[in-house]
């Protein structure tokens, strides 16, 4: 497995970070619901770990929210390695949507 790290940054503080990422977890369901399978999440204060399904690989990570960014980490099974540039994109692409750009 190969392990998949992102960050994206943030001006939001720490709770309203968290909040948009609450919220944005439905818009992502459903923007890439016919190849993301399966996607559940578990808050521990700052921290989500999930699992899910893509191209009937399934994979699990974490995101932790912190005052300024929000860090990723996928691990992904071998078959996914070829991805993990785009989906690296991806995370941080949609992130930024959704926290906002900074810098």
């Amino acid at each position: 497995m190969q392990n998949l790290t992102a960050s994206v940054p943030h001006r939001l503080g720490r709770a309203e970070a968290k909040r948009r990422i609450q919220d944005g977890l439905g818009q992502l369901r459903r923007q890439y619901g016919t190849w993301l399978h399966d996607l559940r999440e578990s808050w521990q204060g700052d921290r989500m770990d999930f699992t899910a399904s893509a191209l009937g690989q399934s994979f699990t990570g974490n995101l932790t929210v912190d005052d300024t960014a929000v860090h990723v980490e996928v691990a992904l099974p071998w078959i996914l390695d070829m991805l993990v540039d785009p989906i690296r994109q991806q995370i941080q692409q949609h992130g930024q949507k959704l926290l906002g750009r900074v810098g």
